[in-house]
């Protein structure tokens, strides 16, 4: 269901109107680090260079703020999220993501 949900970060979308809005919808993760893991990276952040852990570990902590944001946009009947943002933050048990932004319901522009 929620995969139908379109996200944008524009608040206007080409080729569609919309026809309601729902309010505001948050997608929210935290994902922890893996200690050994944490260890390995502690040291490469001594000699610099990006840490792919920590990469792997944001990329996958957004996608799943972006797939939670887009359930609950589903559940309250909405087909799609406009003005999406991102808020983050990094703290000793791992880093949280927040996808939000406004459940709107959109239909195709009739020419």
């Amino acid at each position: 269901m929620s995969e139908k949900v379109l996200v944008t970060t524009t608040e206007a979308i080409a080729g569609y109107h919309v026809v309601e809005t729902m309010g505001e919808v948050f997608g929210l993760t935290t994902r922890s680090r893996n200690v050994v893991s944490s260890f390995g990276q502690s040291m490469k952040a001594i000699v610099g260079g990006e840490i792919k852990g920590y990469t792997k570990l944001q990329d996958a902590a957004r996608d799943e703020a972006i797939d939670r944001l887009k359930t609950a946009a589903a559940e309250v009947d909405a087909n799609a999220v406009v003005m999406m943002r991102f808020d983050s933050s990094s703290g000793a048990i791992g880093d949280s993501v927040t996808a939000y932004g406004t459940a709107v319901k959109i239909e195709k522009d009739v020419d």
